[in-house]
């Protein structure tokens, strides 16, 4: 196995639960999944992302990997669930871990996150963890911005990042550790038919429409921007079909964006609300979160 992680991060909140505003083909087949594992791993993606909280992911990967055969030769990342108030923040943590590692039929994870970025102040828990040897990294997810100035030189951050939200670029742009853009399509609401846009939604219609007159498909001029932002980068998105993931590799085949391009990019867009671009402000009945 490599030392860095892939390019490409698979997301696999697809195998325990149908997710995203613009998923049409619902929660896969286990068939399916296998297919999906199979051919990313044929093509170099070598890094999975699960969470406690994806419904049945974490069982079905470990399940599929066995079957696969493909146990050590792919790295796993999970995540601890949001703590509730009334635990003891250590047996939480540790209990969670333990499952997601029975689950996934592993004894060391290659990294483990906080899932909710307000459970960063119980970061020595991880340490901890990581001391005994039960993960290889640590890290945060983050969903706002609330916490930037305290991920540090933590080894490890998820955090969102697409055509239209700059939140991060400023951290993306300086942060030495290891990233994994989330959020390529934003939750597929960039690729979603306009009448189909929820109207609560509806101001991102005009700067979409902004970004199609660039001159590539919109899909690939979003995959090919996260192509082009320095630093240790890995883009983290799930796909539902096969056909999802040959077009990510294709898109990834095609590399970065032209300078320019990708300096047309950045300023086509200032910085959106967050009740545009942040999928947990958006109205409930258009979440399948």
């Amino acid at each position: 196995m490599s030392t860095q992680f892939s390019k490409i991060v698979l997301g696999t909140v697809q195998f325990g639960l149908p997710y995203g505003i613009a998923n049409t083909l619902g929660q896969p087949s286990f068939k399916t999944v296998k297919e999906i594992l199979a051919l990313a791993y044929d093509h170099g993606i070598d890094t999975l992302d699960t969470a406690a909280s994806y419904g049945e992911s974490e069982i079905v990967l470990g399940q599929a990997l066995h079957e696969l055969k493909l146990h050590g030769k792919m790295r796993l990342i999970s995540k601890i669930p949001p703590m509730p108030p009334d635990v003891l923040p250590e047996d939480f943590a540790a209990s969670s871990l333990t499952r997601s590692l029975r689950n996934l039929r592993c004894e060391v994870l290659d990294g483990l996150l906080f899932h909710r970025e307000d459970n960063l102040p119980h970061l020595p828990i991880l340490q901890h963890l990581q001391e005994r040897g039960l993960t290889r990294g640590i890290g945060v997810s983050l969903d706002s911005t609330k916490y930037v100035s305290q991920v540090g030189t933590l080894p490890l951050l998820q955090v969102p990042c697409n055509v239209l939200d700059h939140r991060f670029d400023a951290l993306i742009a300086s942060h030495p550790g290891q990233l994994f853009l989330r959020s390529v399509y934003l939750q597929g609401l960039l690729l979603l038919p306009e009448e189909q846009i929820h109207p609560e939604l509806a101001a991102i219609i005009p700067w979409r429409q902004k970004l199609a007159k660039l001159g590539l498909p919109l899909k690939e001029l979003c995959f090919r921007y996260l192509l082009s932002l320095p630093g240790r980068i890995s883009i983290l998105t799930g796909v539902e079909s096969l056909a999802q993931l040959q077009e990510n590799i294709r898109l990834v085949s095609l590399g970065p964006l032209p300078a320019d391009l990708f300096t047309a990019v950045k300023d086509a867009v200032p910085l959106l609300p967050e009740r545009l671009i942040r999928p947990s402000l958006w109205p409930a009945k258009k979440k399948k979160e």
